[in-house]
């Protein structure tokens, strides 16, 4: 479970978030559909990026290899205002 914790000025939230669920954002990031989409509404705004096409095939092994890896801390940052972001596995 990769787990999201914020801490501001005086309030501390944890958000979990299940593997299961990043299995699905990967199936909705991968479909065709939705890239199509993403990349008309980028071209109406006007930019020249290009959403890439990502297939499932290349994201599986990312994936696996998160749950391998579980207690590792991907992101750890404090901010002069004191907000803290810790993202861990």
């Amino acid at each position: 479970m990769l787990k999201i914790k914020l801490k501001l000025k005086d309030k501390r939230f944890s958000i979990p978030v299940p593997y299961a669920l990043l299995h699905l954002a990967s199936f909705i990031i991968t479909s065709k559909k939705i890239t199509r989409l993403l990349n008309k509404a980028i071209e109406k705004d006007g930019s020249k990026f290009i959403f890439p096409e990502i297939d499932r095939e290349d994201l599986k092994p990312l994936l696996e290899g998160l749950s391998m890896h579980r207690g590792l801390t991907l992101v750890e940052t404090k901010l002069k205002d004191g907000t803290e972001v810790v993202v861990k596995l």
